[in-house]
C-alpha cells in the first residue's frame, strides 16, 4: 500500500477533477468527455448506453477462466473461519467478491442491511436503524418501503459498500420463527409488493439488491437440516408468490437461496427451485448466491443454477475449475454463471457509479426512521378513548418496564445494527437502541410527574401505577436469527407484572417492543395496546407522538395475532431430533443431508386463510388497526374484465384527519378449491375529517388466479367471484358477486 511522504500534500485525484471542474469547467468538461470516449474505445462496454445484457457479454469474451472463477465465490468475512491472505481488500461486512481491474470491473462489497447496515461499528461507522421489516410492513406503505429501501442503500454508498443482503420476504407460515421480525407478514401480495418496492428504491441508489430467503425458509430451528415438504400449488401460491411479486416490482440483481431443503433437495442446489421456476418461468437473469455456508456440491449446485457461494469458494473456487476443466460442469454454464454477476453489476449501476465512503446523514436517517415507524405502529386497543393522552389533562404517568428509561430493543442475528456509541454487538445480543420512551414521555408532560419502575418488582410497579392517573408498561420480546421461540407469550414474567399494574390502575396501557404475534391473557383488564414492534433509532419519539395524538396512527397488522398456540396449523414446532449421547460429530455442510422434514400439511392456508378456514377465532385478525377517527364504506361498484376494477368511496366519519388502509378481499368460486378469501388489493387513504373519497383498486388476473399443478400454469376459474372490501380481513362491511368468464 502507497502512502505519501511526510511533510507532502498530495491532491486526491477526485478532488483535483472536483477543484479543476470549480475553476475551468469548460476545460474540465473538455477534458472528462475526452477520458470516457477514450475508455469506450479500448473498454466498449463502459458505453452506458448499451443495455446491461450486452455489456456483460462483451466483457465476458474478455475474461479468463480464473477470472470467471473468480467471480462466482466470496472470500471470507470476518469471524469466519481462517482469514485469507487477501482479507484486507474487504470492508468489514458480510462478504466482497474480487474485482477484475484490467477490465474495469468493480469489487462488489457486501452488507448485511436488513433494518439498517449492519457491523458499521467495526468500521467505526454510524449506521441509522429503521423500525424492523414488520414493522415497515403494517405501513402498507408503498412510498414509505421505497423510503426505507432508499435510506439503507444511502448508507451503504456511505461506509464503501455496494450490494446489500437485506429484501427478506419469507411469508409468515410460524409465528415463533425468531426472523419473523426480518419479513414482511403473512400475505404473499402484501409482501412481495413492499419488498419489491424497497428493492427497487434501494437499487436506485446503485447497489445491488438482494431478495431472500429463496425458499420456504419459515423456521430457524434445524434450519442446515430441515426438509420443508409443501405442495406444488400451495408454494407457488404463497411462499413463491411473494418472491414473484418483488422480483416483477424490484429486478433485484441477487436472489439467496436458503439453508433448509425443500422437497428433497437443498435449496443451494434445488433445480426447481432455481432453474426451472426462477431462471425460466420468471425469466430471472441475475445471480443466484448461497446463503453462508448453504452450498453443499459443486456439480450439482452448478447445474441446479447456484451462480455464487459465499463467503468461501469450498465449492466454486478450484473445485468447480477443475471441473470445468474435466467437463463435469459444462463452459457454458461457468459463463452464464459469471454472465449474471457482470449483467448485476451494470444493471445496479457499481461499474458507473463506484460508491465512495462519505459521512452518513445522521438527522436525515433519524426523521426517515421516526415517520416510516409512526406510519408502522398499530393501535390495537383504545377502551374509553384512554389515547391520545391529552398532556393538560394528565397529571402523573407511571412509565414501567425492562429498559424503559434509556431504550427500546431491536432484532438479533445478521440483521442487528450496531447502536451508536457502542461497541459492535454480539451475534446474539440483545441490543437496546438509545431512544428513551421515559425521556420521549417526560419531554411530551413538562409538568406532569412521569416516575419510572423498571418492573423487576411487579407489587413495586403495581403500587407506583396506583399512584398515578395513567400507567403505560413498555413489555418487549426478543427474537433473533438462529433461534426460535418456544411460544408467543411476553418473556420474564411480564405477562404477570401487566396483570399486576392493571390490577392497580385500569387505565394501563401496554405498548410492546416484538418481532412477531405476542399471546395477551391480560387483553380484558388493560385499556390500551400499541404495538410498536422493533422501532428503530427514533422509536420513542415515535411512539409518543402516537400516544399524544401528534400522529393518528394508521398502521395494520400484516400478520394474525392468535389466541395461543394451539390455534396454530403446528401447534408444537418441530425441531430437529436430539442428538444421541456420544455421537458423532456433524458432517461438514457439504456432506449434510436432510435430517428432519416439515409437512406443511396446511398448504394454501397461510395466516388468516388458516383462521378463516378453520372458523377459528383470534386475538386481532389481519389487516386490523385502529385510529383516533372513523371511517365509513359505501357505494361498492365492479368493472369486469381481464383487469377488474374495484370501486368504493370511503369516508372520514371522524373529527380529525388520519389515513384508512382500505382493503379489497375476494373469495374464488368453489371449484377454486381455495381457502373462504385472499387478499388481492388496497390503497392507502388519506382524508380530512368529514372528507369522502372515490377508491379505485385494479386487480392483476394472477392475483385471482390459482396454481394448476397439472398444466404447471396459472389459471382464472369461471365462475361467481365475491369482492370485499373493509377495515380488516374480519371486518368487510362491503360484498359483491360477480361472474367472470
Amino acid at each position: 500500500m502507497r502512502t505519501s511522504r511526510p511533510g507532502r500534500s498530495r491532491l486526491p485525484v477526485a478532488a483535483a477533477v472536483i477543484l479543476s471542474a470549480t475553476l475551468f469547467p469548460a476545460v474540465a468538461q473538455h477534458r472528462l468527455h475526452n477520458q470516457a470516449e477514450d475508455q469506450t474505445q479500448t473498454r466498449p462496454w463502459m458505453n452506458t448506453k448499451l443495455s446491461p445484457d450486452k455489456r456483460a457479454e462483451m466483457v465476458l469474451k474478455e475474461m479468463t477462466l480464473d477470472e470467471k472463477i473468480s467471480l462466482l465465490h466470496g472470500n471470507g468475512m470476518p469471524g469466519w473461519g481462517k482469514p485469507r491472505p487477501n482479507a484486507y481488500l474487504g470492508n468489514g461486512g458480510a462478504g466482497f467478491v474480487l474485482g477484475i481491474p484490467r477490465l474495469g470491473i468493480p469489487m462488489i462489497q457486501m452488507s448485511d442491511a436488513a433494518y439498517g447496515v449492519r457491523s458499521s461499528a467495526e468500521n467505526g461507522r454510524y449506521s441509522t436503524a429503521l423500525p424492523s421489516n414488520v414493522a415497515s410492513a403494517a405501513s402498507w406503505d408503498t412510498q414509505a418501503a421505497c423510503e426505507y429501501g432508499a435510506l439503507i442503500g444511502r448508507e451503504l454508498r456511505a461506509q464503501g459498500y455496494n450490494m446489500t443482503l437485506g429484501g427478506g420476504v419469507n411469508i409468515t407460515r410460524e409465528p415463533r420463527n425468531g426472523r419473523t421480525f426480518e419479513y414482511l407478514g403473512e400475505d404473499p401480495i402484501l409482501a412481495g409488493t413492499l419488498v419489491g418496492n424497497r428493492i427497487k428504491c434501494e437499487q436506485g441508489q446503485h447497489v445491488i439488491g438482494d431478495i431472500k430467503h429463496y425458499a420456504v425458509n419459515d423456521q430457524e430451528s434445524g434450519r442446515n437440516e430441515v426438509d420443508s415438504i409443501i405442495g406444488k400449488r400451495a408454494m407457488r401460491e404463497s411462499d413463491l408468490l411473494a418472491f414473484e411479486i418483488g422480483l416483477e416490482t424490484g429486478n433485484p440483481g441477487a436472489v439467496m437461496c436458503s439453508y433448509n431443503a425443500t422437497n428433497g433437495d437443498f435449496a443451494c442446489e434445488n433445480k426447481y427451485l432455481l432453474t426451472d421456476v426462477l431462471k425460466t418461468d420468471w425469466n430471472f437473469k441475475g445471480f443466484v448466491l448461497s446463503d453462508w455456508g448453504g452450498t453443499h456440491s459443486t456439480v450439482k449446485a452448478s447445474a441446479a443454477g447456484l451462480d455464487h457461494e459465499e463467503p468461501l469458494d469450498d465449492f466454486f473456487g478450484d473445485k468447480l475449475k477443475e471441473a470445468a476443466q474435466a467437463g463435469k460442469v459444462p463452459m457454458a454454464e461457468i459463463d452464464d454463471h459469471a454472465r449474471r454477476m457482470l449483467r448485476s453489476e451494470f444493471l445496479s449501476g457499481i461499474v458507473d457509479h463506484p460508491a465512495q465512503k462519505s459521512v452518513v446523514d445522521v438527522e436525515g436517517g433519524f426523521n426517515t426512521s421516526r415517520r416510516i415507524a409512526e406510519q408502522s405502529i398499530v393501535l390495537l386497543k383504545n377502551e374509553n378513548n384512554v389515547l391520545p393522552l391529552d398532556p393538560r389533562k394528565v397529571r402523573s404517568i407511571a412509565i414501567i418496564g425492562p429498559h424503559a428509561d434509556e431504550g427500546m430493543i431491536s432484532g438479533g442475528g445478521s440483521a442487528q445494527v450496531d447502536p451508536p456509541g457502542r461497541p459492535p454487538a454480539g451475534w446474539q445480543a440483545h441490543v437496546w437502541f438509545p431512544t428513551s420512551p421515559l425521556k420521549a414521555v417526560s419531554a411530551r408532560t413538562p409538568g406532569a410527574n412521569v416516575p419510572f419502575d423498571s418492573g423487576a418488582k411487579p407489587e413495586s410497579a403495581a403500587a407506583l401505577a396506583k399512584q398515578c392517573d395513567i400507567a403505560i408498561v413498555f413489555a418487549y420480546q426478543w427474537t433473533s436469527e438462529g433461534m426460535d421461540l418456544p411460544n408467543l407469550s411476553l418473556p420474564e414474567r411480564q405477562d404477570a407484572l401487566i396483570e399486576q399494574v392493571a390490577a392497580a390502575n385500569p387505565r394501563t396501557i401496554v405498548v410492546l417492543e416484538t418481532g412477531t404475534a405476542v399471546t395477551m391473557p391480560w387483553i380484558d383488564k388493560v385499556s390500551g395496546v400499541v404495538e410498536a414492534w422493533y422501532a428503530g433509532s427514533k422509536g420513542a419519539d415515535a411512539v409518543a407522538n402516537i400516544l399524544f395524538g401528534s400522529v393518528n396512527p394508521s398502521a395494520k397488522l400484516p400478520m394474525t395475532f392468535p389466541r395461543s398456540e394451539a390455534d396454530l396449523p403446528h401447534p408444537q414446532l418441530v425441531a430437529p431430533p436430539p442428538k444421541a449421547h456420544g455421537a458423532a460429530p456433524v458432517a461438514p455442510r457439504g456432506e449434510a443431508k436432510p435430517t428432519f422434514s416439515v409437512h406443511y400439511d396446511e398448504g394454501l392456508k397461510v395466516g388468516y386463510k388458516w383462521y378463516d378456514a378453520e372458523d377459528k377465532p383470534v386475538l386481532f385478525p389481519f389487516g386490523f388497526g385502529l385510529s383516533y377517527t372513523t371511517y365509513s364504506y359505501s357505494d361498492l361498484k365492479i368493472k369486469p374484465g381481464r383487469e377488474p376494477a374495484v370501486h368504493f368511496t370511503v369516508k372520514n366519519t371522524g373529527s380529525r384527519a388520519g389515513a384508512e388502509i382500505a382493503e379489497v378481499y375476494a373469495a374464488l368460486p368453489p371449484t377454486a378449491g381455495e381457502p373462504p378469501k385472499r387478499l388481492v388489493g388496497w390503497s392507502k387513504v388519506p382524508l380530512n375529517a368529514g372528507e369522502s373519497k372515490e377508491v379505485s383498486v385494479t386487480i392483476p388476473p394472477k392475483y385471482l388466479s390459482i396454481y394448476d399443478e397439472a398444466q404447471d400454469q396459472w389459471k382464472l376459474v369461471p365462475g361467481t367471484y365475491t369482492f370485499m372490501v373493509g377495515g380488516s380481513s374480519k371486518d368487510l362491511p362491503l360484498k359483491q358477486p360477480v361472474d367472470l368468464q
